[in-house]
């Protein structure tokens, strides 16, 4: 590897660390907001712990899609999905891509096509990604320690759509919509 290679791939780890600091609104179990960064990292414990259910699946895929899927929020921050009015890709895809620059065309052209792959549910991956991303979330929010008003109603609808990508899914759902029951009867 070149210096000059290896220096870039060092830029865009220095500016991805901004995901650190970018809070979602979510709250983990002490309180505290949650970042993105320790949504993206329980992301790919998800995959770790149902590898087993995985058959067929490509499992390094499926974790550089978990890792990369919220990447651009390290440029403009997390906007709560009850908050979308608009399709928010386009501008996340030009933020991912942002936080690319200086790496070889090749290699950086390799990780938009991955990032374009989740945001499409393109392959059995992505489709998967797609659904454990959302289960991540409504596990956080029956677990976090959220303000009184916290709508968790919300989690009873929030990704649907996603849930007929793999039968893993199809399983989970229903365990994490009987959690989010018991956190809204308190």
């Amino acid at each position: 590897m070149k210096r000059s290679e290896a220096v870039a791939r060092l830029a865009v780890l220095e500016r991805a660390e901004a995901l650190k600091d970018v809070f979602r609104s979510g709250f983990t179990g002490e309180g505290r907001r949650e970042s993105t960064a320790a949504h993206t990292w329980r992301l790919c414990l998800w995959v770790v712990l149902f590898e087993d259910q995985c058959d067929g699946l490509d499992i390094a895929r499926l974790l550089k899609l978990a890792v990369l899927h919220d990447l651009g929020e390290a440029v403009s921050g997390d906007i709560p999905a009850t908050e979308q009015v608009a399709d928010k890709s386009a501008e996340e895809r030009a933020d991912f891509a942002s936080l690319l620059e200086g790496l070889l065309p090749a290699q950086a052209d390799g990780l938009l096509a991955l990032w374009d792959e989740y945001e499409n549910a393109a392959s059995p991956e992505a489709r998967l990604i797609k659904g454990l991303d959302k289960l991540e979330t409504i596990l956080q929010h029956t677990q976090g320690q959220n303000p009184a008003d916290f709508d968790y109603g919300f989690n009873l609808d929030y990704g649907q759509r996603y849930m007929d990508g793999h039968p893993l899914l199809q399983v989970l759902r229903p365990l994490l919509d009987e959690k989010t029951r018991a956190r809204m009867e308190g």
